[in-house]
């Protein structure tokens, strides 16, 4: 392993060690009972089988089988989710071949937010990861099974499938991707047709058809944002069937690796292989996962999820760790946003498998971790194929499929990895310079404040900003509105900066994986609604983002600003950002989220 990466682990293994002690102790807690139905009083257990075929509940009763939950995230309105509707019958028909019983434990929430885009409901979306880790828990709260399946895909759903799973930690757990969607139109032809619309040459129907053809049949959407960058660190993790990530739906294999999936999960519930989930996911492992997010240039969404994930396991990370992993660890991958290819060209050009075994060489990641697979980090870097009916692993070729695509780590696109921290007298934030143009990288201009996306639009459209300037869009994190992203912004900025102008954002809010080629320092932390620096900024002060050396700095004179009030968001607004669709039932959750850079965590 590469000594810097060596010394970021061993920061984060003494930082964590009292909560990572007390989280183990905790699953010890939990090992070596009974079985549910023998540890549960009679009624509990009637109750709890009431429902199952005969044979099935004298299996139970008997026999004392593995009995495995899924925790689904099925729905229809999620076109990567869709696919989930029939996994229970396959998962329940394979179970049964290896003398296994499975319940459905429970559904959890997701929202997409490619529908709740500059909508109100876009302000539960952050939250919705909390909700499912306690939907998670609810579903498993039963106390019954002897290991989980966990299904979802997208941005929020996983992250919070995945803390849920972490709470019950002493369980083995698999988790079950169903795959991408189709390549449709290609993501820089669908942003053109965005950045007309913003600029009123083309109407309506024209945009619509455009969407409709990038976004048209079942699975994730193609380009490299959260949804797909979860899987990504799934794989990366350990905790997929090995290259199960980036197959489609309806691709033939799709069900090989299901049921591939629960023959998994049974192994690392037998007693000589026993792997719950919460030994598999240590310190070394989160390593493992931020390490890929930073070699893919994956979804800045992740420097939020994987902090709250991290701390579900009783590990504490922070941004520092990713600054200084991404310093050391080369960018191996150029999908959209970062270039122009989607995931599954990606995944034809070598993929996650393909990344993932340069960096093991590389001696970026940990190879001899706890995996599902049970055969350590090294099986994550092979692919999945079919051969007489049969899954098998074979080695990727020693060379990209396409070297515009995925490169060799000798061979990097970059020698470091595709985010990067900014500090300075605004707090810290993070940016994708991955998907900034270079002579980008560096922004200085005057500040033009906004306290919703909505006033933006408005001066975009009233032709108020034809001129260079850094929007500062404030008023969005977790506190005062629960951190929407804020991708209905990036069309019109991309329009300014495609004019000529020098533009880009600084907000505590969210862009997340789909933030575009506009320099955007986001999540900065504190927030304005805790008092932080970007309340501080006024119209026309000079900003300077500077993503080279990573620094983010108003240059106003310190006796100036040391004496320069913050400001508040008005009642109007703050009334109007906590009414309406369902945000009054979160108001809980605002008062007690902690940071971005702490995870946006409402549990602690």
């Amino acid at each position: 392993m590469k000594q810097s990466h060596i010394e970021v682990t061993e920061r984060i293994i003494e930082r964590s060690r009292p909560t990572r002690k007390a989280y183990l102790q905790r699953i010890d807690d939990y090992l070596n009972r009974e079985k549910g139905p023998d540890r549960l009083g009679c009624a509990n257990v009637a109750h709890a089988f009431a429902a199952m075929p005969q044979n099935d509940k004298f299996k139970i009763y008997a026999e004392k089988p593995t009995h495995v939950g899924i925790v689904t995230a099925y729905n229809e309105m999620l076109s990567a989710h869709q696919p989930y509707v029939n996994y229970p019958d396959i998962i329940r028909d394979e179970a049964r071949k290896h003398g296994a019983t499975v319940q459905v434990a429970g559904g959890v929430p997701a929202m997409c937010d490619g529908i709740t885009q500059g909508e109100p409901g876009m302000e539960l979306s952050l939250f919705s990861r909390d909700t499912i880790a306690m939907s998670t828990a609810v579903a498993l709260s039963h106390d019954v099974f002897d290991a989980a399946l966990l299904l979802g895909v997208c941005d929020k759903i996983v992250p919070g499938l995945l803390i849920g799973a972490l709470h019950f930690g002493h369980l083995p757990c698999v988790f079950v991707p169903a795959g991408p969607m189709s390549t449709g139109i290609d993501n820089t032809s669908k942003s053109k047709v965005r950045e007309k619309y913003a600029q009123g040459l083309c109407d309506r129907e024209e945009l619509l058809a455009s969407e409709s053809a990038a976004y048209h049949g079942a699975g994730t959407c193609t380009f490299y944002g959260t949804a797909n960058s979860n899987q990504m660190l799934l794989e990366a993790m350990g905790l997929h069937v090995p290259g199960a990530a980036f197959i489609h739906p309806h691709d033939g294999m799709r069900e090989d690796l299901t049921r591939e999936a629960v023959r998994l999960v049974l192994q690392n519930a037998r007693k000589d292989k026993f792997v719950p989930i919460g030994r598999l996911v240590d310190e070394h492992v989160i390593v493992n996962a931020m390490v890929a997010l930073l070699a893919t240039g994956g979804s800045t969404n992740h420097l939020i999820h994987w902090v709250a994930v991290a701390r579900a396991a009783g590990i504490v990370i922070d941004w520092t760790d990713f600054h200084y992993l991404a310093k050391s660890t080369p960018l191996l991958a150029s999908v959209y946003p970062n270039g122009k290819a989607d995931v599954n060209e990606f995944q034809e050009a070598g993929g996650p498998g393909f990344v993932i075994r340069e960096l093991i060489e590389g001696g970026y990641m940990y190879p001899d971790v706890f995996t599902v697979s049970g055969g350590g980090m090294r099986d994550y870097g092979k692919k999945p194929e079919k051969k007489d009916d049969q899954l098998i692993w074979s080695d990727y070729p020693a060379e990209s499929g396409d070297e515009t695509i995925v490169r060799t780590a000798a061979h990097p696109f970059n020698e470091s990895g595709g985010l990067r921290l900014l500090k300075g007298n605004l707090g810290r934030s993070v940016i994708k310079i991955s998907a900034v143009p270079e002579d980008r990288h560096i922004i200085e201009a005057p500040a033009i404040v906004f306290d919703a996306q909505e006033e933006l639009l408005a001066a975009f459209d009233r032709g108020e900003l034809e001129r260079d300037f850094i929007a500062v869009v404030r008023f969005q994190g977790p506190k005062a509105n629960g951190m929407p992203e804020l991708h209905k912004l990036t069309p019109p900025l991309a329009v300014l900066q495609n004019k000529g102008f020098r533009v880009a954002i600084v907000t505590d809010g969210r862009m997340s994986g789909a933030s575009g080629k506009i320099p955007a320092a986001i999540h900065l932390s504190p927030e304005a609604s805790a008092g932080g620096a970007i309340s501080k900024i006024r119209n026309g002060d000079i900003i300077r983002l500077n993503g080279t050396v990573g620094q983010l700095n108003v240059l106003v004179d310190e006796d100036t600003w040391a004496e320069r009030e913050a400001e508040a968001l008005s009642d109007a607004k703050r009334h109007q950002n906590s009414h309406g669709l369902g945000r009054e039932l979160f108001g809980g959750m605002r008062r007690n989220v902690l940071s971005a850079e702490e995870g946006a965590v409402t549990w602690l």
